[in-house]
């Protein structure tokens, strides 16, 4: 397929946007000012990836005609280096398709992550926990912030639900194939007789949203403070710091008592509904996701499964693109790359064919 139609309209679109960028009063209004940023960074990168591809494609012409040369050293040298530039020409291909799809709106974002323990008890909090770890370690792998907004232990020391924001450059890119059930298989350490157990957790990526892209009626909030449980000494036992928010149009309710100022805790919670408004009138508004992915989260029973981690055999599984590893022990240390990869790929190939390219 031919691109250059398409690159030159992003050449002429990136000459606006380097004009854009120059202007004294861009940050005048921000919201407008991340937009032109980030899609300056995309269009940058995309015009690189074409100008590399096209120089591995003159470069792979000039040394396809050394080969043929009577010289026998220059020959060798041209022919030797001809596979390379083939494999580099393919792979830039690739890219440049990728890069020339319509951007998700929403893939620069940061990102909102719920996990709640589903079926399986005790052993389904312990397993939020690790997750939770595991997301916090791939945020840290790859210079993100990660930020505890809101949990709820259990009693055997993990989570029956926490809140995450992470935030960095594209981390709704890279977390929101999380989104779904994950179902764990192994033998709890209260297991007196060695059986492996299944379990579930359910995360949820949300975008994070900005004030402007939901409007919320202070007539549609029912606000309430409340004394914050948990451990935290007596700080918490005293002090009425927890706040709750209840979303009358919608039902939908937050609590956030992480924080010790009761101000502090009102705003994060405004910022979880604000976010989980976002991804309701997104799914209301249009069905861009693939059918694999559309259903942001499950019920959190052992037969809605994205993702399977057994532990006895160190394999993880995902089910949506049939890969497994059987580095177990490096994706709960953050090491999602493989994962993310397969994935990435798969909606990729998806969405290619659905544009037609």
């Amino acid at each position: 397929m031919d691109y250059s139609t398409l690159i030159a309209k992003n050449r002429s679109r990136f000459g606006e946007l380097e004009d854009a960028v120059g202007d004294p009063d861009l940050f005048s209004d921000p919201k407008r000012a991340r937009e032109i940023l980030r899609e300056h960074r995309r269009i940058k990168e995309t015009l690189e990836l074409w100008d590399r591809l096209e120089s591995s494609k003159k470069q792979l012409e000039e040394n396809q005609e050394l080969a043929k040369s009577d010289d026998a050293e220059i020959s060798t040298m041209a022919s030797e280096e001809i596979p390379a530039l083939e494999a580099a020409i393919e792979k830039l291909s690739e890219e440049i398709q990728y890069a020339l799809l319509p951007a998700d709106p929403n893939e620069d974002r940061d990102a909102l992550i719920e996990i709640r323990a589903g079926a399986g008890g005790d052993e389904a909090s312990l397993f939020a926990a690790e997750l939770m770890r595991a997301y916090q370690r791939y945020a840290d792998l790859r210079g993100w912030k990660c930020e505890h907004l809101e949990s709820s232990p259990s009693e055997v020391g993990g989570f029956k639900e926490v809140i995450l924001k992470i935030t960095g450059e594209g981390v709704f890119r890279f977390m929101k194939y999380e989104s779904g059930v994950h179902r764990v298989q192994r033998v709890p350490a209260t297991e007196t007789q060695g059986r492996v157990h299944t379990s579930t957790v359910t995360v949820a990526v949300l975008p994070e949203a900005e004030e402007v892209d939901v409007e919320i009626k202070p007539d549609d909030l029912r606000i309430e403070v409340c004394r914050a449980g948990g451990a935290g000494g007596q700080h918490v036992n005293r002090t009425e710091s927890a706040v709750q928010i209840f979303h009358l149009p919608t039902g939908i309710y937050v609590r956030c008592e992480e924080g010790r100022s009761q101000i502090k805790n009102k705003e994060l919670a405004l910022q979880i509904l604000r976010s989980k408004l976002y991804e309701q009138k997104l799914q209301e508004q249009q069905q861009a996701y693939s059918s694999h992915r559309r259903s942001l989260i499950g019920s959190g029973d052992r037969s809605e499964k994205i993702r399977t981690y057994n532990f006895p055999q160190s394999r993880v599984t995902d089910h949506r693109i049939g890969l497994t590893t059987h580095n177990l022990t490096g994706v709960m240390a953050g090491d999602f790359s493989e994962l993310t990869a397969g994935l990435q790929k798969a909606e990729m190939a998806e969405r290619l064919a659905e544009a037609g390219m």
